[in-house]
């Protein structure tokens, strides 16, 4: 392996790989580590060091990344049975870029603390071209120094970092950023939708409301690049999208919050399932009326 600082990543898949590669073109030397052969082999031939098994790589690497889909599978991977404090040596820092449950990372930073390591939460927005070029805006949890001792890492990764706060801000700065694209994306369709009943077509309103107060990044990107060009390819998918307003809505109840408007939107978003398949690209939420109709 390279005398460069070593960094490893778990979790291969459309946003770790860009972020392994993007590790990469930023100096470090990456050894990854994922789960499934397929994922690890793709990423294994673009040039990503593969570890043998979670021993060699946390044994290894003094900065690990996490790439991965749900709060229940970073604590196993972290704290579970040959996980990831049980075999780092004292003093690794582990950056979990998932959009997590800020609890959850609240307890798995204090038994990080309790190892003698560092756990921050670092969610990213941004996609999968975000991460393959460097670009991504990440929301930062954790202490100053620790973050700070981490920027090197982060910055090769990202070109917005935002500090939010203590173990967890990051998390909940994430939750409220997708909870908004989540409700935008569904009062744009449906505008979008009246203006076309009314005989004026989106291509056509776009520009304006962009250069007006109505526009949003939903106006800005989504459409134009995702929506009305028809691609649907962010690489974010309904189930992941479901996933964090799902996480939002746990925590403003848990929180005791008032949020009618947010509560229909997590409806919206649940009642899509029986339309929207898991894997279906998350702008596809623009075209969702009830469960089982579409627009055409």
């Amino acid at each position: 392996m390279s005398e460069k600082q070593l960094v490893g990543v778990v979790g291969l898949g459309n946003m770790g790989r860009g972020m392994a590669l993007s590790l990469m073109r930023g100096g470090f030397a990456v050894l990854g580590l994922d789960r499934n052969p397929d994922v690890a082999q793709r990423a294994r031939q673009e040039g990503v060091e593969q570890a043998a098994d979670m021993a060699q790589l946390a044994g290894t690497c003094r900065t690990i990344v996490l790439s991965l889909p749900t709060s229940a599978i970073v604590r196993e991977v972290v704290a579970g049975e040959g996980g990831i404090l049980a075999l780092a040596a004292p003093g690794a820092t582990i950056i979990d870029t998932t959009t997590a449950d800020a609890e959850s990372t609240r307890e798995l930073a204090a038994l990080a603390r309790r190892s003698g390591s560092v756990l921050l939460d670092a969610p990213v927005s941004g996609g999968p071209g975000g991460a393959l070029r460097g670009e991504l805006t990440m929301f930062l949890g954790g202490s100053a120094g620790d973050v700070e001792a981490a920027r090197p890492v982060l910055a090769a990764m990202g070109t917005k970092l935002f500090h939010i706060g203590e173990t967890g801000a990051g998390n909940i700065a994430k939750i409220v950023n997708n909870l908004l694209t989540a409700a935008q994306l569904l009062t744009a369709g449906e505008a979008f939708r009246m203006a076309e009943a009314a005989g004026v077509r989106t291509e056509q309103l776009l520009d304006a409301v962009n250069a007006g107060s109505g526009r949003s990044g939903v106006t800005l990107f989504n459409y134009p690049r995702r929506i009305l060009s028809g691609t649907f390819d962010s690489g974010f998918t309904m189930q992941l999208m479901r996933k964090d307003v799902a996480l939002a809505a746990a925590l403003y109840e848990q929180l005791g919050v008032e949020a009618p408007v947010m509560q229909e939107v997590t409806r919206l978003w649940r009642d899509s399932a029986g339309a929207l398949s898991d894997g279906e690209d998350f702008n596809r939420i623009v075209h969702f009326r009830r469960a089982g109709d579409l627009a055409a």
